[in-house]
C-alpha cells in the first residue's frame, strides 16, 4: 500500500473530512500541519490553490502524487483503501449522498459566517440561513443514528466538522439553533461520540478554535 501523508491545518474542517475517512478505514497515515498565515515555500510549490488538505501519496518506489480538494481526496480513499465502504451500493442512492455532500459544504459556509459574525444583524442573518439548511436536513433524516441509518458514511464525515463548532461553544445562542430540529440534534450528538470524529482533531482544538474567534472579535465570544 502507498504511504499517505495528510497535509493539514489544525482548524480546517475540510482536513477533518479526510482525517475521518482515514480513521474510519483504519489506514495508517502521517500528518503535517502548516501555518496558513505564513505558508512555507514547499507547501506553495505543491498546492495549486494554496489551501489544505493535500494528500501526498507515495508508492513503494518513491514515486509521489499530490491530491488536493477534500472531496477528491475522500473519493480516492474510498476507492483505494480497505475498510468499510462509505457510500451506498445503489447508484441512485450514491448520487443522492454526493448531492448532500455538496449541501454539507453550503451548510458549512453558513455556519462559518454565523460563528464569525461581529455584529447582531450579521449573526441574525446567517443564523436564519443556517436554520433553513437545518430544516432541510431534518426532513431527510431517518431514524439514525447516522445520515443513512445504522451505517456511518461519507455524508457523516462531511457534516461532523460543521457540528463540532457548536459542540465546542455550546452557548445559549448556538444551542437555540437546534431547538426545532431534534433529528439533526440527535445526529449531531451521535457524530460527536464517534471515535473517528473525536480523533480527527487534536486535544487542543477547542482552545484553538475559541482563540480564532477571539481574534476575529466574533460576537459569540461574549457568551463564552
Amino acid at each position: 500500500m502507498p504511504t499517505l501523508t495528510l497535509i493539514s491545518h489544525p482548524l480546517c474542517p475540510f482536513v477533518q473530512r479526510a482525517a475521518i475517512v482515514l480513521l474510519e478505514k483504519q489506514v495508517p497515515f502521517h500528518r503535517i500541519n502548516v501555518d496558513l498565515g505564513d505558508k512555507p515555500a514547499w507547501f506553495l510549490a505543491i498546492s495549486p490553490t494554496g489551501k489544505v488538505p493535500l494528500l501526498q501519496v507515495q508508492d513503494a518506489y518513491g514515486a509521489e502524487e499530490i491530491l488536493f480538494e477534500s472531496v477528491a481526496i475522500c473519493e480516492y480513499l474510498q476507492e483505494t483503501q480497505p475498510g468499510p465502504g462509505l457510500y451506498p451500493d445503489d447508484p441512485l442512492m450514491r448520487a443522492k449522498h454526493r448531492a448532500w455532500i455538496e449541501f454539507g459544504s453550503a451548510t458549512l459556509e453558513e455556519a462559518w459566517g454565523y460563528l464569525n459574525a461581529r455584529d447582531q444583524a450579521s449573526a441574525d442573518l446567517k443564523a436564519a440561513s443556517l436554520k433553513d439548511k437545518l430544516a432541510q436536513l431534518e426532513k431527510i433524516l431517518g431514524s439514525g443514528p447516522y445520515f443513512a441509518g445504522e451505517a456511518f458514511g461519507m455524508v457523516d464525515a462531511v457534516f461532523a466538522p460543521v457540528f463540532r463548532y457548536f459542540d465546542v461553544l455550546e452557548t445559549d445562542s448556538t444551542e437555540s439553533l437546534f431547538t426545532d430540529f431534534p433529528g439533526v440534534n440527535a445526529w449531531r450528538k451521535a457524530l460527536s461520540a464517534r471515535a473517528s470524529v473525536s480523533a480527527a482533531v487534536s486535544a487542543d482544538y477547542p482552545a484553538l478554535f475559541q482563540a480564532h474567534l477571539q481574534r476575529q472579535q466574533a460576537l459569540l465570544m461574549k457568551e463564552v
